[in-house]
């Protein structure tokens, strides 16, 4: 290959690489995409493959570098050149008026402008770039050094790899910026309704989640979490010349970074307080949690003649909102057994009002949050809900007891099988050993007959137990092999009841790969990977006989999840379970469809209540035919389908001049060509 065809090739890469990068910013900073997702993903593919092609042309700041390939040991050390100090915090409006003095008294000025952001319940992060290319990431730590999570934020498609800069702004050689980690609401009950699926533990708060997720280890697993980013602050720099917080903020977003829409410039307090205010009311409003808001002073000389204590700088504070909290009796403490074996200690408790809600459960987590709050059973308790969600026993209110409280402590064997429970390393929570013990058999077949699986209408929980108590079921894959007068002798189940349950196990052997390789209930394997999986293996046969090193390869499948996938199918009784799938006549094979082009890149949003199809169908078809299905109305959606009593989105589009559309009109549109 001669000099003029590297420098093509070269020039091609580079070409590719700009083109993602700008897509990137459009996407997932400005929200405002200008090509479909199909057109993105053909234009990535090319990359890779040219990439794959040409390795020793690879760069470490090319969009296929987001994910690596191999897990981390664990995380190394890294130290701010710049302290990262916490914040003071303040409850009060009178709290905020002596902050204000303070500030006037120190730097001895009655003049005083402050900035206002809303305090995003995240994990804070800094991320070093040098000469506009994303050099290191760390957590906060002790503010003096933190952990290296570079590879894990790099899979934040909002953190720019190399920056680009808008309106020919200058890189700076050097640039650390702050910012807050997040998990946006919907991705949270997203992931925990999976979790909960697969009885595994909840997440306790978007923020629990955020954080869990920074600290994986293998940054394929962090990729399908959905992290987001939001730049607040700055450390060391070189370079550029800044002499307010508000124009660095302005700054950052002209270099390509995600900057929360929602700061205020405020030239007193009193305006300070207003804006606290009005975000106290609206905070729900948000597709993230926050938990108050931060007053900065806007200039950066009078931040830098106010200084910092050992703790927290002198110059900003933090104004908390007060949380949804309630005092209860925890009655007793019950242990449940999730499908892959985990022990989870639930608070039952006395019930009690919570936003509008009554709780009489609370999540506990596990031993270690057992023993750190002191909790006992007939223990006045605080319940909050995190995130407004779930909700959890947060304190105990120990000057209330009478000496009638009793000890808890999680059991010695498995509170369903009475089989050996152990404490796995690297993890926190005790699971039981045996494989066939009901608890886990009862879940894994949940599981299977959810929505998301092989979506079985009629077999809910007490059915379940019904037919495993009664040994007519053992696994899964029993449910293809029952009767009618197995159905229909049982309580509360008449004949026509039992042939609907048989209609919908029938109907169920046509669902795609993806949904069954999902309902097998796969440790690490959620709808998503599933979906994965499908697309590169054409049968369940074909994944089965993968090894774990073509697992590996597959893009979003790193090695832990290929290991769980390898280890799964090596069980004989999963393999067993398998085979009575094939021989009753379920759908093992990719079926490939065609897609419509008239859908490419169209977006849509659903409201109302539909007739003839799920949300779950609606999503899946848009998604095949190379369409978005997405929340929230706003100007750069193409439709919203109008099912029976819509909501305020309908009025929203309306006003926006969104085409509206029913469900027969998208039926003409799903089988439309271009």
């Amino acid at each position: 290959m001669t000099r003029n065809d590297i420098d093509k090739i070269k020039k091609e890469l580079d070409d590719l690489r700009n083109r993602i990068r700008y897509h990137d910013f459009k996407y997932y900073v400005q929200n405002a995409p200008e090509i479909s997702d199909h057109s993105y993903d053909v234009l990535y593919r090319k990359l890779k493959d040219l990439e794959d092609k040409f390795p020793e042309l690879r760069s470490p700041d090319s969009p296929t570098q987001r994910i690596t390939v191999q897990p981390l040991n664990g995380f190394k050390t890294i130290e701010h050149k710049i302290a990262m100090l916490s914040m003071d915090n303040t409850y009060s409006e009178d709290e905020l008026r002596d902050f204000d003095k303070r500030v006037k008294k120190n730097i001895e000025d009655s003049n005083v402008e402050y900035v206002v952001e809303l305090k995003i319940d995240g994990v804070s992060v800094s991320i070093r770039y040098e000469n506009g290319v994303l050099k290191s990431g760390a957590t906060r730590g002790d503010g003096y050094r933190g952990e290296d999570v570079s590879q894990n934020l790099k899979t934040i498609k909002s953190v720019p790899l190399r920056l680009i800069p808008q309106n020919s702004e200058a890189v700076p050689s050097v640039l650390e910026v702050r910012g807050e980690v997040y998990m946006p609401k919907d991705k949270f009950m997203q992931i925990n309704k999976l979790r909960e699926q697969q009885n595994e533990n909840l997440f306790a708060n978007p923020r629990n989640a955020a954080a869990g997720s920074l600290k994986l280890l293998d940054s394929s697993l962090v990729a399908q979490r959905g992290l987001d980013i939001f730049i607040w602050g700055i450390g060391e720099y070189r370079g550029v010349q800044l002499d307010k917080h508000s124009r660095s903020l302005e700054y950052f977003q002209k270099l390509g970074f995600r900057v929360n829409p929602h700061f205020h410039i405020c030239a007193n307090i009193d305006e300070v307080i207003q804006c606290c205010q009005k975000w106290a009311q609206k905070k729900n409003s948000l597709g993230y949690d926050i938990d108050g808001m931060v007053v900065k002073v806007n200039s950066f000389k009078m931040q830098h003649k106010l200084g910092s204590t050992s703790k927290a700088p002198r110059w900003l504070i933090a104004y908390k909102f007060p949380s949804q909290r309630a005092q209860t009796i925890l009655k007793d403490i019950k242990v449940q057994v999730g499908r892959f074996g985990t022990l989870t200690p639930v608070a039952i408790v006395e019930p009690v009002n919570i936003s509008g809600t009554v709780v009489t459960k609370a999540s506990l987590h596990n031993q270690d949050q057992i023993e750190r709050l002191g909790v006992k059973v007939y223990d006045h308790v605080l319940i909050e809900k995190a995130g407004e969600i779930i909700p959890q026993v947060v304190g105990v209110l120990k000057e209330m007891r009478t000496g009638k409280e009793k000890n808890f402590s999680m059991p010695k064997s498995c509170p369903v099988c009475k089989g050996k429970v152990k404490r796995l390393p690297e993890e926190v929570a005790l699971r039981c050993l045996n494989k066939f013990c009901p608890a886990q058999i009862k879940n894994s077949i949940k599981l299977f007959v959810s929505r998301d699986a092989m979506d079985i209408e009629g077999l809910g929980d007490a059915l379940i137990g019904q037919l495993l108590e009664k040994k007519v079921i053992r696994d899964y894959a029993d449910i293809y092999y029952l009767k009618h007068e197995d159905l229909s002798s049982l309580e509360r189940m008449g004949d026509k009841s039992a042939q609907n349950v048989l209609s919908s196990i029938q109907a169920g052997k046509e669902r795609p790969l993806a949904r069954l390789i999902y309902a097998l209930g796969i440790r690490h394997v959620g709808v998503h990977v599933a979906e994965i999986l499908a697309d590169r293996f054409n049968s369940l046969e074909e994944l089965i006989e993968s090894g774990l090193s073509s697992l590996s390869d597959v893009e979003g499948i790193g090695p832990i999840i290929a290991g769980s996938i390898v280890e799964f199918f090596s069980i004989a009784s999963n393999r067993k379970a398998i085979q009575k799938l094939k021989d009753a006549g379920v759908n093992i094979f990719q079926k490939k469809s065609l897609t419509s082009s008239y859908l490419s890149g169209r977006i849509f949003v659903i409201t109302g209540t539909l007739k003839n199809y799920s949300r779950k169908e609606i999503q899946d078809a848009v998604k095949l035919n190379s369409g978005r299905v997405i929340s929230a109305v706003s100007s750069k959606v193409d439709f919203l389908l109008s099912g029976e009593n819509p909501g305020s989105k309908y009025d929203k589009a309306k006003k926006l001049g969104i085409k509206i559309i029913n469900e027969n009109d998208f039926n003409r549109m799903i089988n439309k060509r271009g």
